[in-house]
């Protein structure tokens, strides 16, 4: 869409602008929700592409903005987000985000609701809810996206994704997934509150989340990730990761049910060493007529001894996945080739042929109308709801929840439907989530 017909769309009403069209533009821009971590890891990557160009940077801290000045001085910086793209949208085409869980969800739908296209990092939302609301608008209206799973677009998890496709390890008949990541945390919240700094505006971190007092270090910067009101524990950090290429691999849809054995959670944090079970229904790459079993374990937890012993004394790697199938074993690592088991049986067998994709220049080229990003919402939205409903899980340990994807609810705890969705705080609500 050229530069002219996209300020056109985006100056009227959001719902005309699919009824405009127009050749690609050569120009992409780009605003970033976040300038640091993550944010910066994903908006650097998305401008190496000859043809974008970086308008805009919000981050609700100041400190953090450093590598983006330096690296695009003509960017424009922004502590809040809601006024950054309030004066500048009809002057962008997409948006990044990149920062906490909990904000994903809001800046994904206000951006998309001013017309513009979305890259979002995992996982894209923090509630149950928020994913198929997010999903739900981006495939009424048209808009192009990509959530941030960018190993999808490796050459390793295509191939192992098409050796499941291919048969080559028959039917599958159940699979086992671990991370010996520990985003969580047994210690109650410390009871100081902490002076702000003035480089941080603390009410914008915070978002559409519960009011919490500052304390230095204990979400801010780096440990978000282990608080249920802004991240998602382990499993929300990196099944979305390491789930991906068995969602794939499986044709996975919605789970029938899902059990927690591990620990539950406290009042603030998520605990560490999980053991999440999913019954999903068969689909065509799996035993016909059974659910098929996928188990997920973190931190320290890890498949059984007999599992193990599939990939015949292979060490296992700190994160990955191992699919059992009819006719064989396939070890996915987090991140190198597979490989298959038994290895006598396989010894001749040649990989597909399969090269690493730029997913982050996938996203730009898709809204040239050249190709079409392959982590639309429209599968990362199923996938990221799988993830979190196994988070969730784990507040009801040794609880069997049956899941009614079509109703949005379990249907045998009822007490577990009230954190498939957030509250949001006066001043932050979006339209179109809640």
């Amino acid at each position: 869409m050229s530069t002219f017909t996209r300020r056109t769309a985006l100056a009227a009403p959001f719902f005309l602008k699919n009824l405009l069209s127009a050749p690609p533009s050569d120009r992409v821009r780009l605003a970033s929700m976040g300038g640091n971590g993550m944010a910066w890891a994903t908006l650097n990557s998305i401008a190496t592409h000859p043809n974008v160009e970086l308008v805009c940077v919000a981050d609700v801290d100041t400190e953090r903005t450093g590598r983006v000045q330096k690296a695009y001085p003509k960017a424009t910086l922004h502590q809040d987000w809601r006024k950054m793209l309030a004066t500048n949208y009809k002057n962008l085409d997409a948006v990044c985000v990149g920062t906490p869980d909990h904000m994903h969800a809001p800046q994904t739908m206000a951006a998309m609701r001013r017309g513009l296209d979305v890259y979002c990092q995992k996982p894209l939302t923090s509630h149950v809810r928020e994913a198929r609301q997010v999903a739900k608008f981006a495939a009424a209206h048209k808009r192009v996206t990509q959530m941030g799973i960018q190993i999808h677009s490796s050459a390793e998890y295509q191939i192992a994704v098409e050796l499941v496709h291919q048969g080559t390890i028959g039917k599958v008949k159940e699979v086992h997934a671990w991370s010996n990541k520990k985003w969580g945390d047994a210690v109650a919240r410390p009871s100081q509150t902490d002076p702000l700094p003035a480089n941080l505006d603390w009410d914008s971190w915070i978002g559409v989340a519960r009011p919490e007092p500052y304390i230095k270090g204990y979400c801010h910067p780096g440990n978000w990730r282990k608080r249920l009101e802004f991240g998602t524990g382990t499993f929300g950090d990196m099944g979305c990761h390491i789930y991906d290429p068995v969602f794939g691999a499986l044709g996975l849809t919605a789970p029938l049910t899902v059990r927690a054995e591990g620990p539950a959670p406290n009042q603030q944090s998520w605990a560490v060493n999980a053991i999440v079970k999913y019954t999903f229904p068969a689909t065509i790459y799996t035993e016909p007529g059974k659910p098929v079993a996928v188990t997920w374990y973190d931190g320290d937890e890890r498949p059984s001894e007999q599992v193990q012993a599939l990939v015949e004394g292979a060490k296992l790697p700190s994160q990955g996945s191992i699919v059992i199938g009819t006719k064989g074993v396939l070890l996915i690592p987090h991140i190198a080739m597979p490989s298959l088991y038994p290895k006598e049986a396989f010894a001749d067998l040649k990989f597909p042929d399969l090269k690493t994709k730029d997913h982050y220049h996938e996203f730009v080229e898709a809204i040239q109308g050249k190709t079409k990003t392959t982590t639309a919402f429209d599968y990362s939205g199923p996938l990221s709801e799988t993830v979190l409903l196994g988070s969730l899980a784990t507040r009801f340990p040794k609880t069997t929840l049956e899941w009614d994807s079509a109703r949005l609810r379990f249907k045998n705890v009822k007490e577990a439907n009230q954190f498939l969705k957030r509250s949001y705080r006066n001043g932050w609500k979006v339209k179109g989530l809640g």
